[in-house]
């Protein structure tokens, strides 16, 4: 058996724990090499993870390397050169989210990917839970009716990110919305088959991130604060119906969870309601809530099947991936709820 060759661009935590790990588990595969930015930190992760090669220039490992597949796991600012060399390599890539920073760069990837035939994907992991898999199938058989409201909720209460580059506006894009509302804002927009957007209203705040120094997630330095520490929006979308989105790292609402995290997605049709996570769907009965589906617990092997479908698809399977086109829609979207909230204005799509 020939196995397929994938390439790793960055090595942080991210690139660890979730795509070295899933790709160790697949017989077909082949990990040959990854590529960091200091040589001592890239020689230290290609030893722990057995990675048979490493380098701190791009260019030479595709030269030397030539992979089929590469995972980009870079900050959020380098996710576009990155992709865009990959897929001038002929790779097929998946990256993690967000897919850029702007939107016009999303749009770039996506037109450099369909002029290859290559495979873009990103890791948008939340949409390959079995919650939203099987929500998805109930909402298109009808069992909602009109959905005219969905609530996207990804709310930290006290946990501003202490490590990387979070809460940096330049080499992130943004803050929560950009870090955790676009993931939820993904699972939503998937759920519904990814309808137009008419207009965005949005606000967002920095109160917390500037005053405080540490929280759950650890400390940070609040003179380098540079993002949003809550946002709020409204989507209208053309079908008429309306998205309520809400996130944040630190706002002071009471949350009564362990994580201190709400992430979720509340749909509302004129036949029936669901929450995404774990997957419920109820009504009203003459007063009295019963439930229609309900799964016990969330999936929490998102990310693995996230990393699955696009493995799959790279050796000839027809798994759904959060594509290209999809990219360029979430960014388009999350651009324009910035541009909103810095404007003190509506936008229209």
């Amino acid at each position: 058996m020939v196995k397929k060759k994938v390439a790793l661009i960055g090595n942080g935590q991210i690139a660890e724990k979730v795509h070295i790990a899933y790709y160790k588990k697949r017989e077909e595969i082949e990990i040959v090499a990854v590529v960091g930015a200091t040589e001592e930190n890239v020689k230290q992760f290609a030893e722990r993870n057995s990675i048979p090669n490493y380098y701190t220039n791009a260019e030479e490992m595709y030269a030397i390397e030539k992979p089929d597949m590469v995972s980009v796991c870079t900050p959020n600012r380098f996710h576009f050169e990155n992709v865009m060399q990959a897929l001038e390599h002929n790779c097929n890539v998946l990256c993690e989210k967000p897919p850029a920073i702007n939107a016009e760069d999303a749009k770039k990837m996506l037109e450099l990917a369909k002029q290859k035939g290559k495979i873009l994907a990103y890791d948008f992991h939340h949409r390959f839970a079995d919650d939203v898999t099987v929500l998805k199938e109930k909402i298109d058989q009808g069992i909602l009716g009109d959905i005219y409201f969905v609530k996207v909720s990804a709310l930290r209460r006290n946990a501003i990110p202490g490590w990387g580059t979070f809460i940096d506006k330049e080499a992130q894009g943004g803050g929560p919305l950009i870090d955790l509302g676009i993931h939820m804002l993904d699972a939503a927009m998937y759920v519904l088959g990814y309808p137009k957007v008419k207009k965005v209203t949005a606000k967002m705040f920095q109160k917390i991130g500037t005053k405080k120094s540490e929280g759950a997630f650890g400390s940070w330095d609040p003179q380098k604060f540079t993002v949003e520490d809550s946002l709020f929006s409204y989507i209208e979308l053309e079908n008429g119906g309306l998205i309520h989105l809400e996130t944040s790292f630190a706002l002071n609402l009471k949350l009564d969870v362990k994580e201190k995290t709400i992430m979720n997605v509340e749909l509302c049709g004129d036949e029936a309601g669901a929450t995404m996570f774990p997957a419920e769907i109820y009504k009203d009965d003459q007063g009295e809530l019963i439930s229609l589906f309900k799964r016990e617990a969330a999936d929490e092997d998102r990310h693995m099947k996230s990393m699955q479908a696009f493995v799959n698809r790279c050796l000839g399977g027809n798994d759904r991936l959060a594509d290209g086109e999809e990219g360029y829609a979430i960014q388009k979207l999350v651009e324009a709820i910035y541009q909103s909230a810095e404007k003190n204005e509506s936008v229209t799509l």
